[in-house]
């Protein structure tokens, strides 16, 4: 495995772990408040902008991962897409680079 896919699934993993850790320790501590956490998303404008500017940045990566994943027919790369959505953009991103990457 080349050096670049191993920096690609390190930080697939610490984009997995790092913000997870943070979003468990804030349901836990607010009693699982899943309303609650995006209730914060939205308190200011940073915050807020900071949200809009990932979700648009998951939708991206989503549309090319589905596009060219049909085109190279590299069908596992899909699993990004879960990545993205249940964890985030700092999960997706790197692993769908990692699974690109690999040889076909």
């Amino acid at each position: 495995m080349s050096g670049l896919r191993i920096i690609f699934l390190l930080l697939a993993i610490v984009g997995a772990v790092w913000p997870m850790y943070h979003f468990l320790t804030y349901l836990f501590s607010e009693g699982g408040s899943f309303a609650g956490m995006l209730a914060e998303w939205t308190d200011g404008p940073a915050v807020t902008g900071m949200a809009l500017d990932l979700t648009i940045a998951a939708v991206t990566l989503i549309i090319w991962a589905l596009v060219e994943t049909v085109t190279r027919k590299n069908w596992v790369a899909l699993l990004a897409i879960p990545a993205t959505l249940f964890i985030g953009v700092s999960c997706g991103l790197p692993l769908y680079l990692f699974l690109r990457t690999r040889p076909l």
